[in-house]
């Protein structure tokens, strides 16, 4: 298992939605630059924003992680 996998999940989901950076860093409350950060991986995401990601683009932790490759738990 890659060990961040979510850098790379966080990017495909937002561009399979049709959002910018811009967009995802408005509902996480925080700057565009930052988030672009995470989808870097140069800064780790708080467990506060993967929660808020789930949400948003309606899958698991477990997928954004890449623990699991089945995007919701039903």
């Amino acid at each position: 298992m890659e060990k961040m996998m979510y850098v790379r999940r966080i990017r495909d989901l937002r561009e399979d939605n049709d959002l910018t950076q811009q967009q995802v860093a408005d509902a996480l409350g925080t700057s565009q630059t930052m988030y672009a950060r995470y989808e870097r991986g140069a800064n780790e995401l708080p467990i506060r924003h993967l929660i808020v990601l789930c949400k948003l683009y309606h899958v698991s932790a477990d997928y954004v992680l890449g623990l699991n490759n089945a995007k919701t738990n039903h």
